[in-house]
């Protein structure tokens, strides 16, 4: 992670020369990958979901004194516009020999049959749920030991569900050798076969107990990239990138009323500081692979006309926007104490 000293505090911002706000390579640089990324190989037991929207909110908002949002380095050529997810469940791909390991898993179970209604209606009871993966797994049918090196192989049906679209590049769970070899110098193989993808843009939702935020008008084509003020003040606050968990714009809700506290706490001599009034939140997705919620905020709101900004190349690295919505407070902060 970079220092905190590096990080621009938005009460300083002011003074600054305007910037567009196009996507910062830096805030995925920065970012620790989550240390589970799919259901664990052989195993039958479902995982409970982990992911807590409201401590995640808390997480993102109470780190902003020392880790306010920011301003970092920006890719500067673009490119035509990316595809991005279509409403309802689309098929990212079909049979493929490998399982899906990306950010925002949420859990898994195993079916009696390869179902991919089921796999579907399973997705659809869980909170955040806007990918799944269907697959066969050849599993032994006891831990392979070195009193039973090599056991028989059976064959599971898994039902693993992400909070991010998935995508073929995400495929990279291949399956594994196991245990002690047997008298035939052979292991037992973990195999993934018939493997397929689907995902879909659900309607994002309103951050929890963030009341004051609008909910969203629609889904939007692009990230916002916003102009000067009528007054000629730059309204572009910074950005923060989450990949603890699905996407979720409540933590850039959380985040951006931190924000405003912060600068309020630390406004200038007239009792004047930048509010954050409004928010931009979208997955960010890298060769086609989720890296995150990414959160853009400004002291004021702008509508769809600044939508502008669908991705970026920045050397062998495409950079895409999907599921993008703004947020605006009813009543927005004036920015004076």
């Amino acid at each position: 992670m970079r220092s905190v000293a590096l990080l621009s505090v938005l009460s300083g911002l002011a003074a600054a020369s305007p910037r567009p706000q196009v996507i910062n390579v830096d805030a995925i640089d920065d970012l620790v990958t989550p240390s589970v990324l799919g259901p664990t190989l052989a195993a039958t037991t479902a995982d409970p979901v982990k992911y807590n929207p409201t401590s995640a909110a808390s997480v993102a908002a109470a780190e902003i004194p020392t880790a306010p949002a920011e301003v970092k380095r920006d890719i500067t050529k673009r490119t035509a516009c990316a595809p991005q997810p279509n409403d309802g469940y689309v098929e990212s791909f079909k049979n493929l020999q490998g399982s899906t390991q990306q950010i925002g898993y949420l859990t898994y179970k195993t079916l009696k049959s390869y179902d991919v209604d089921v796999c579907r209606a399973f997705c659809d009871s869980v909170k955040f749920c806007v990918g799944f993966n269907i697959y066969f797994e050849r599993d032994p049918t006891v831990d392979a030991a070195a009193a039973c090196p090599n056991p028989l192989p059976t064959t599971n049906i898994k039902c693993s569900l992400y909070g991010y679209p998935v995508a073929k590049e995400s495929a990279t769970n291949t399956g594994q050798w196991r245990g002690p070899a047997d008298a035939n110098r052979k292991t037992f193989h973990v195999v993934i076969a018939g493997s397929n993808r689907y995902s879909k843009l659900a309607p994002c939702p309103s951050p929890a107990s963030y009341t004051n935020f609008t909910s969203p008008s629609r889904l939007l084509h692009g990230a916002i990239n916003a102009s000067l003020a009528a007054d000629g003040s730059d309204t572009y606050l910074g950005i923060k990138l989450y990949n603890n968990g699905p996407y979720d714009p409540s933590q850039c809700a959380a985040a951006c009323q931190a924000q405003t506290a912060y600068d309020g706490s630390t406004a200038a001599s007239d009792g004047s500081y930048k509010p954050c009034n409004f928010f931009n939140s979208y997955i960010l997705a890298k060769n086609n692979v989720p890296q995150g919620t990414y959160c853009s905020f400004y002291t004021q709101t702008w509508d769809a006309s600044y939508v502008v900004n669908t991705g970026y190349n920045y050397g062998s690295d495409v950079y895409a926007v999907w599921a993008s919505f703004t947020y605006s407070l009813t009543a927005p902060d004036p920015g004076h104490l």
